[in-house]
């Protein structure tokens, strides 16, 4: 993706992996082969390959510079956390990416995690001296707060696998006094604010992104394939609560569409970036180059 530009703010991506990654089929319970093929057909190429059938799915932190602050949304799968397959893939390109980007630890202001999985969190912590320690020493880390506590209470049940993520991830945030839990109506400045979008996670946010009149949304996983804008009732096997996860992708989509609104989903490959269109009960996602 290059680097985005909504008034004065500029976003640009930090990827941790991307290329080929899962068939269809196995991401969405509702899938239908016929539909899907036709789809894939008329989609942009970027989005699927055809020699392994399996989606283009990227990992990626967006960084965004405002005239007061340096944010990181969302911190893919970080290190040392012995994640099983496939979360095991080399973090290293993360931290090249980080450096030749001309950014340190030290530098970041804020980090904002759009949910807590697995894959957005990663590169919150490091281990140091055996402990989990925060990355970014000098920033606050801002979770929704309910999503906090609903992570807190599944680890306790054993229900937040693979590993035990929001202890590596999460909890030694709060520990450190570097955290912000924050509720729906959260705005750090007149740049960036949230949209709640529950169902993939249970409060689950976009952030939005305003500069002189331009608009821009990180959508985290309210949608992980350009497929979801076609079908927008597919929702994925990591879904906390499909229909939820519909029924928010469904309202998004139909206030974006056909509007000047620019959007980076966390998961699409490069470019990235896009707009929505109408058509009729679907919608489609055109690449910005």
């Amino acid at each position: 993706m290059q680097t985005l530009k909504i008034g004065d703010v500029t976003i640009t991506s930090i990827i941790e992996r991307d290329g080929p990654w899962r068939k269809p089929a196995e991401m969405f319970p509702a899938y239908d082969p016929a539909t899907g093929e036709k789809h894939l057909a008329a989609l942009d190429p970027v989005v699927f390959d055809p020699a392994s059938g399996k989606m283009v799915i990227t990992y990626q932190t967006f960084v965004v510079h405002t005239p007061k602050h340096t944010i990181l949304i969302d911190t893919c799968t970080g290190e040392d956390k012995g994640y099983p397959a496939p979360m095991d893939f080399p973090k290293q390109p993360w931290l090249d990416n980080f450096n030749a980007a001309g950014l340190s630890f030290e530098a970041i202001d804020y980090v904002f995690c759009t949910h807590l999985h697995i894959d957005h969190t990663g590169w919150n912590t490091m281990l140091r001296g055996g402990k989990w320690v925060p990355a970014f020493p000098n920033a606050k880390y801002i979770f929704h707060k309910a999503e906090y506590a609903f992570w807190e209470a599944m680890t306790k049940q054993g229900k937040n696998p693979p590993g035990n993520v929001w202890s590596y991830n999460c909890r030694p945030i709060v520990e450190a006094g570097q955290a912000l839990l924050v509720d729906d109506t959260y705005q750090l400045d007149d740049t960036f604010s949230l949209t709640p979008t529950p169902g993939h996670s249970p409060h689950h946010c976009c952030v939005d992104i305003r500069s002189k009149g331009q608009h821009a949304v990180v959508t985290g996983d309210m949608m992980h394939h350009a497929l979801q804008c076609r079908e927008p009732g597919w929702s994925t096997i990591f879904d906390t609560d499909r229909a939820q996860a519909e029924t928010s992708r469904r309202s998004f989509l139909g206030k974006v569409a056909d509007t000047s609104t620019l959007v980076l989903p966390i998961h699409f490959p490069s470019p990235t970036v896009g707009r929505i269109g109408a058509d009729g009960g679907r919608f489609t996602y055109t690449f910005v180059r």
